[in-house]
């Protein structure tokens, strides 16, 4: 039987504390703050991170360098057999892509996969990945399978502020003035590894809902024949204040009886693109082999 090292990055939401824990390896993300290089989680905590970002800190994100990667991969092939990396979807970031470039030059023995995921649904991957090697699955069997579920997930985003859309480019600082002023509160999805805008709603409590209609739907038409407890995992997420998560949970408790529900924080690499005070909901199904 073949032994297979699990990796991802720092996008899944996966602590460098927890990687013994749950038997991954964790490369950090880079970031750029005020022009000085930090890494997810090493030199940039969340509370570092938040301070920052509220202070007006300019902040950008980047990719890990091919020279961390492979020192990585090939530190861990000198105890393992092979390895499957888990990097954010290819529709969001160009990490995917230069990860399978190089995984060319391993001959088979790193299998990168490409399901489509980030943050929570990301994390969810990572943990199935684990499971089938534990069964015995090699490499290119946990890649195809991760690949065949990678759809059958979904984040659905509420932020708290428009200032990060407007710096992003995403919409004109007109627009993000007015929706200011009307308290517009976008909701965005994350599936099939595109962030699209989803809704608008009219503050924070009509936000929470369309997310929660949003999975409602979700569940009697994309998963309608397997949407049964039993096989869907659900989250609650939030960016900064866990109070707030803790009382969107128990909304999401009350709106799905029965179902695995967990509370999971934004990893700052999505964070910084949403802002802080947003919270999110998160599902995907469950292993099942």
């Amino acid at each position: 039987m073949s032994k297979v090292a699990i990796v991802t990055d720092s996008n899944s939401g996966i602590r460098q504390i927890q990687q013994d824990d749950l038997r991954v390896y964790v490369l950090p993300m880079p970031f750029t703050v005020d022009g000085e290089s930090h890494f997810e989680d090493i030199t940039l905590t969340q509370e570092i991170f938040y301070e920052k970002l509220n202070s007006g800190s300019d902040i950008s994100t980047s990719q890990p360098s091919p020279g961390s990667v492979m020192d990585l991969w090939n530190k861990l092939l000198k105890s393992y057999d092979e390895l499957v990396h888990i990097p954010m979807s290819s529709a969001l970031s160009a990490s995917c892509g230069s990860a399978i470039m190089l995984s060319e030059e391993f001959k088979g023995k790193v299998q990168v996969v490409d399901n489509k995921r980030i943050s929570i649904t990301q994390r969810q991957s990572v943990l199935d990945a684990t499971g089938l090697a534990e069964k015995g699955w090699n490499a290119v069997q946990i890649k195809e399978y991760l690949e065949k579920t990678g759809l059958e997930a979904s984040i659905y985003i509420l932020m708290d502020t428009l200032k990060y859309l407007k710096k992003g480019g995403r919409i004109t600082p007109a627009a993000a003035a007015i929706g200011t002023v009307l308290n517009i509160k976008p909701v965005l999805q994350i599936q099939g590894g595109k962030l699209d805008s989803y809704a608008k709603a009219r503050g924070a409590k009509q936000g929470r809902k369309v997310m929660i209609d949003a999975i409602k739907n979700d569940i009697s038409t994309r998963f309608k024949e397997d949407s049964s407890p039993e096989r869907m995992l659900l989250y609650a997420v939030y960016s900064d204040d866990i109070e707030q998560g803790h009382s969107f949970k128990q909304e999401v408790e009350e709106a799905f009886p029965g179902y695995d529900l967990y509370l999971e924080r934004l990893p700052i690499s999505v964070a910084c693109h949403i802002g802080p005070g947003a919270v999110a909901i998160a599902y995907c199904k469950k292993l099942n082999v």
